[in-house]
């Protein structure tokens, strides 16, 4: 691969983050259009992507991106509001520019030319009033210059040495800034070193610039945009303190300017104070200061006498990108590690040797540590992908003509970004069915007494070691019953079958229950639900509906925290082993032959004045042998109850590398995958959530 070919794909990877950022951005400034802050987003997002695109070879990425960038400055100026019409136009801009990049067998070449038509024509509708540049605004633009002045800023500029082989030439950067305004540019040369020894490839030469403008501290960051996290940047508005009508020196010696730079020590001030000559001049000659940098100094002190603002400090965080593929092989290795660590703790345990047993502990808090940090690399808030949604809720409530706003809860919560990446099309076909057959017509809503606008909540939270995500809507919601006439029709149950009014409401994710007919009565619910419940299941996830009729659905997701590396408890049962996600155990209790006496009507186990129903893996999985006399009991837990598992024996604690089964047992209810074991046998992880709902249910049933 060849260096331009190198950069491009850094650019196709940048752009993957800018443009659902650039997206979002958009969409929350529909909803406060007034917002600078976002406004700014969608600059800058704009401003990289003409950088970058220009930068790399990408000219029709760079020339649109550029053309909706002076659209928003004119919006960050305060020219006008950016209202539904121009947002549409610039969301068209931000998918042509995705479809160049990604898609370009299928970008429409007139595309572009829509987009800058669209735009010319709203610019023109807004200018209309006030054309830009009349004698009005310049009025309130000097008034406005007269109210908070000039601002003096102190920009220093170095550039990493290998700059030129990103393909950004520094000194244009540099003429880039001085068109913000009045500037005195410094170049720094003392770093170039001597001709046998020079570089012609790196840059040696830095910049002091003393920038007089009008514009913000951001303004004046963009220039640097590209550069800026490997360059050593400060931008600091200067306070030069007032200068009275009597005095004619500034209030900031400059002296005090070179020892606010850090330029020169207190010492080194002192000594040359106590010669008669002047300060810059001995400065240099004793070797303290460069030229340059007494020359930056005087620069300064000329421009803070005519303006002054409170100086700022400007911190920077440096982040690197890495390619998933690099993460993900990464949190291989530490599974395999893993598995290492657990071989040498069963050898150390058997052997028992102190020596062998304190290298095994120190190499397990070692790997723990590991795992973590490995496992939170590829964690990312969820919120990450809401912008996708909002655009989705967007465009089809606006196609069906119905009036949704969607409401997004728990962004910050984190998940790993293998299950987000697969959890994308679920999402949207369950968004796309609440918008389409949840939420009614504004006409039926307002017959029904609701308001014209529905709502579609989005919310993620984490319980233990799951994330729990739920899609709500205030629509029409299901009929149990038309469902169940529609289940029988279709064959999917018996017309004798007695099912709860939950299990009716999940046949929509059977197989066939839909067909491509418009079903009114039931909301059109199912289509395609069976292939949702398919993508959600190979995550080792579960979904589940419920509903009220005349109030709205809520279709609630639940997920692993991570499909890599678990904590488990690992239990015996006859000859088989099985692993139980730490996170869904409560405690452990043992169930004596007294006990299970006691309750001969019912698998129920007494703890602190209740009883807790229990089921035995034994039976569960058809394990030969008989229980033994004292057997111990897994109390775990999801949002719908507490069960216990009946066990033979607990082991203890290991963390748990998780293997994906066969096809062929993909499908085996209770079961999410299988491990590795420190003697190289296999154990089974247990899949709570479902062996939880079953005894739920079964004791639901039972009290009905």
């Amino acid at each position: 691969m060849t260096d331009m070919e190198q950069m491009q794909q850094a650019f196709y990877n940048e752009a993957k983050e800018l443009l659902p950022e650039l997206e979002e951005a958009l969409l929350e400034l529909e909803q406060n259009p007034g917002d600078p802050d976002l406004v700014h987003r969608v600059f800058r997002a704009l401003h990289t992507l003409k950088g970058s695109g220009i930068m790399f070879g990408f000219q029709e990425v760079g020339d649109l991106a550029h053309e909706l960038e002076t659209a928003f400055d004119r919006v960050r100026n305060g020219e006008f509001e950016a209202d539904k019409a121009f947002l549409d136009a610039a969301l068209r801009g931000k998918d042509h520019i995705h479809a160049l990049l990604y898609s370009p067998e299928e970008v429409d070449p007139s595309e572009a030319r829509n987009v800058r038509s669209r735009l010319e024509t709203l610019l023109a509708d807004k200018g209309a009033g006030k054309p830009a540049g009349s004698s009005e605004d310049k009025d309130a633009s000097e008034e406005q210059t007269l109210d908070t002045g000039r601002h003096v800023y102190r920009v220093r500029f170095k550039p990493p040495h290998n700059i030129f082989a990103t393909g950004t030439d520094p000194l244009s950067l540099v003429r880039e800034l001085a068109d913000l305004g009045d500037s005195y540019v410094i170049a720094h040369t003392e770093n170039i070193p001597w001709l046998e020894d020079l570089d012609p490839e790196a840059c040696f030469v830095w910049w002091d610039v003393i920038l007089t403008t009008n514009q913000g501290e951001e303004a004046i960051r963009d220039v640097f945009i590209f550069v800026e996290d490997e360059s050593e940047l400060s931008v600091e508005a200067i306070d030069q303190g007032k200068v009275s009508e009597e005095e004619e020196e500034p209030s900031k010696k400059l002296g005090e300017i070179l020892l606010e730079r850090g330029d020169v020590s207190q010492e080194d001030l002192q000594r040359a104070l106590e010669s008669q000559q002047k300060l810059g001049e001995i400065l240099i000659e004793i070797g303290v200061a460069s030229p340059e940098q007494v020359q930056s100094a005087l620069a300064e002190q000329q421009a803070v006498q005519q303006t002054a603002r409170p100086k700022k400090e400007s911190e920077t965080e440096s982040s690197i990108r890495v390619p998933a593929g690099k993460l993900d092989r990464l949190v291989n290795l530490v599974g395999e590690l893993v598995i290492g660590q657990t071989r040498l703790a069963q050898v150390a345990a058997e052997k028992d040797d102190p020596t062998l047993t304190s290298i095994s502990e120190e190499l397990e808090r070692l790997s723990d540590e590991l795992r973590d940090n490995a496992l939170g690399l590829r964690m990312t808030p969820i919120g990450s992908s809401f912008g996708t949604y909002r655009r989705v809720v967007r465009d089809l409530s606006a196609q069906k003509g119905k009036d949704i706003h969607m409401v997004t809860q728990g962004a910050e919560t984190e998940l790993d970004k293998t299950v987000i990446e697969q959890l994308n099309d679920p999402l949207v076909h369950l968004l796309r069915n609440s918008i389409d057959h949840g939420i009614e017509e504004p006409e039926e809503r307002r017959s029904a007494g609701k308001p014209q606008q529905g709502t579609v909540t989005l919310a993620a939270e984490q319980a233990g070691g799951s994330v729990i995500i739920s899609i709500r809507d205030d629509g029409r919601g299901m009929d149990a019953e038309a469902i169940r006439s529609k289940a029988v029709r279709k064959g999917l149950i018996a017309e004798s079958s007695e099912l709860s009014e939950r299990q009716i409401l999940n046949l929509i994710f059977e197989p066939g229950f839909s067909t491509s007919e418009e079903v009114t009565d039931i909301s059109g619910r199912g289509v395609g639900m069976d292939v949702v419940k398919k993508n959600i299941d190979a995550l080792r996830g579960s979904v589940e509906v419920t509903s009220e009729p005349g109030r709205g659905s809520t279709i609630t997701v639940t997920l692993p925290l991570t499909l890599a590396i678990i904590d488990g408890l690992q239990v015996r049962v006859g000859e088989e082993y099985y692993i139980v996600p730490l996170s869904a155990v409560n405690e452990c209790v043992e169930l004596t032959s007294e006990e299970k006496n006691k309750n001969r009507a019912g698998r129920l186990i007494p703890l602190r004045e209740s009883l807790v129903p229990y089921i035995r893996l034994r039976e569960l999985f058809h394990v030969d042998g008989s229980t033994p006399d004292i057997e111990q009991v897994v109390l775990v837990a999801s949002r719908e109850a507490t069960v216990g598992l009946a066990v033979d024996e607990v082991i203890g604690q290991q963390q748990t590398v998780i293997k994906n089964l066969g096809r062929i047992y993909r499908d085996v209810r209770g079961i999410s995958g299988a491990t590795i074991k420190g003697d190289g046998g296999i154990a089974l992880i247990i899949d709570v959530d479902p062996l939880v709902r079953d005894v739920a249910r079964a004791e639901a049933e039972a009290l009905e």
